[in-house]
């Protein structure tokens, strides 16, 4: 039987080797758990040799549970866990506080091994670099001076767009307290965007756009103060916008091609945006009308959506608008006066449900050079904005209510619309709740019934076989009413049954032919002879 003490030297050697093994571990494991909670912490705490934190730990805490085989005559142990920690631990090594210029640059390193780890494909091998302590080598990556010290050098950036990975972003991304750039656009991302980029800080480019991240509006965005330009277009985000959002001095805010719902918050007109995009989401409900204090505002995209209602006048106010694309919603109501616009070069209403005249004060806008108001209900417009060849801005005013214009809509299209009053003052017009959009139809779907309905007529014709030919079609049953043979002869061809009246032999002579019974009176012979 072994010595007593031989057996304590085996148990303490295997609780070391393992204690070993679990620090590994967990620095392998980038710090996964709970300590992403107190990501400014780690670099004073992690900065010792890892002896030195071996000594605090309970030794009762991780002591292994005795087993026959240690009690027992039991061999030495094969050497082969101590292979596995040394492979551990030199990788362990290369981030510790020894290895990096700062204790910065290692939070980086064990930031960027982790995200690494979870990238499950890179086709153009663009992180295959990604290797050793020297994180400011790799592809991908910027260094600069920390802004609070610039005696270090930090990542600041971290610009992989194009690049097709797919993976996710893990919680460790946190450790990158001193980027200020982060683009990853048009690759295979997923998920969610994890709640420990709060502390990026001084983020101040933020672009994940053309991945396939979900959820809702990422929160992160609102905890940075300094953010100035964000970008998560082309993603399937989905749910409200928070008001927060156009509260936040933002200099650009792309939001279009996601899944977001519900109306624009009336804290637009806070915004100090340059340009915003709401297109092509399932945003309802009227513009607010606050829209007219963007004072900074260039551009905005409000096309594709189930916005409604008439658009606000305050419109007319954002002088130093550049592009103005609300088409393909289902606004209504006349143009309000949009002469204030001297700046605007491209205006497009087209697809909507708009109605009245088109003035010359939009079409002799001095900047002019694109204004499309196709396929909405305007029954008149100014000289001006007829297309012509010989003009310099291109107009488009087909598939309106235009009297004399080619390619309009037909009256029976148009009456619905023109009769129908709108009254913009109240909750603007009515639109309050948009209109539901249709991805598959062409936008806006009125409520018209012959353009949203087919005839019935055709009706059998788009369910063959036809339960009857149609109306044209069916055979007589009778021949024509001028080829019905006559059961009788024509009037005019009947055989009179008596002769002509004039023809009728008379019953007795004629009056003048009746022999007098008495002769004339002048003939009668007197009684007497004449009185003399």
């Amino acid at each position: 039987m072994a010595h007593h003490f031989s057996n304590k030297a085996l148990g303490c050697f295997l609780f070391f080797s393992f204690l070993l093994s679990s620090y590994s571990t967990y620095g392998q494991s980038h710090f996964i758990l709970d300590p992403i909670e107190d990501f400014g912490d780690f670099g004073g705490d992690f900065g010792g040799d890892f002896d030195d934190d071996v000594t605090i730990i309970n030794e009762n805490d991780f002591a292994p549970a005795q087993s026959p085989s240690i009690i027992t005559d039991s061999p030495t142990p094969a050497p082969a866990p101590e292979i596995e920690i040394e492979n551990v631990n030199d990788k362990n090594n290369d981030a510790s506080a020894t290895s990096f210029p700062n204790e910065r640059l290692r939070s980086a390193y064990i930031a960027l091994q982790a995200w690494k780890d979870v990238m499950y494909s890179d086709p153009y091998d663009t992180t295959g670099d990604w290797v050793g302590n020297d994180v400011c080598s790799y592809t991908g990556v910027f260094c600069a001076s920390a802004l609070d010290d610039p005696t270090l050098n930090v990542v600041a950036g971290v610009d992989l767009n194009h690049a097709d990975i797919a993976g996710h972003l893990p919680e460790e991304l946190g450790l990158l307290n001193d980027t200020a750039l982060f683009h990853i656009n048009s690759n295979r991302f997923c998920g969610i965007v994890p709640e420990s980029l709060k502390n990026l800080t001084i983020m101040h480019e933020f672009d994940i756009s053309n991945n396939r991240f979900v959820g809702g509006f990422p929160s992160v965005v609102l905890e940075w103060p300094d953010l100035k330009y964000l970008d998560i277009r082309y993603n399937d985000f989905e749910g409200c916008l928070p008001p927060e959002l156009f509260e936040k001095e933002l200099d650009a805010i792309f939001l279009n091609n996601n899944r977001f719902t519900c109306g624009i918050p009336e804290t637009l007109g806070k915004s100090t945006a340059s340009v915003v995009t709401f297109a092509n989401n399932h945003f309802t409900g009227c513009i607010p009308k606050s829209i007219g204090n963007m004072a900074n505002l260039n551009e905005i995209v409000l096309l594709e959506n189930g916005l409604g209602g008439c658009f606000p006048q305050e419109i007319g106010l954002l002088e130093n608008v550049t592009v103005l694309d609300a088409s393909n919603n289902g606004f209504v109501g006349t143009l309000p006066n949009l002469s204030g616009l001297k700046n605007v070069e491209v205006i497009d209403i087209a697809h909507n449900m708009l109605s009245g005249y088109v003035s010359n004060t939009i079409c002799q806008l001095p900047l002019l050079k694109n204004f499309t108001f196709s396929h909405n209900y305007f029954n008149g417009e100014a000289q001006t904005c007829i297309p012509s060849k010989n003009s310099d801005v291109v107009f488009d005013d087909a598939k309106n209510c235009l009297p004399g214009r080619k390619n309009q809509k037909t009256s029976k299209q148009c009456l619905p619309v023109l009769t129908k009053h709108v009254d913009c003052s109240k909750n603007c017009g009515g639109g309050g709740k948009g209109r539901s959009p249709a991805p598959s139809m062409p936008k806006p779907t009125p409520s018209n019934p012959p353009k949203s309905h087919p005839p019935k007529e055709e009706t059998p014709k788009a369910q063959p076989p036809p339960i009857l030919p149609p109306v044209e079609d069916i055979p007589p049953t009778l021949p024509p009413v001028e080829d019905i043979p006559p059961t009788r002869a024509p009037v005019v061809d009947i055989p009179p049954t008596l002769p002509p009246v004039e023809d009728i032999p008379p019953t007795r002579a004629p009056v003048v032919d009746i022999p007098p019974t008495l002769p004339p009176v002048e003939d009668i012979p007197p009684t007497r002879a004449p009185v003399v």
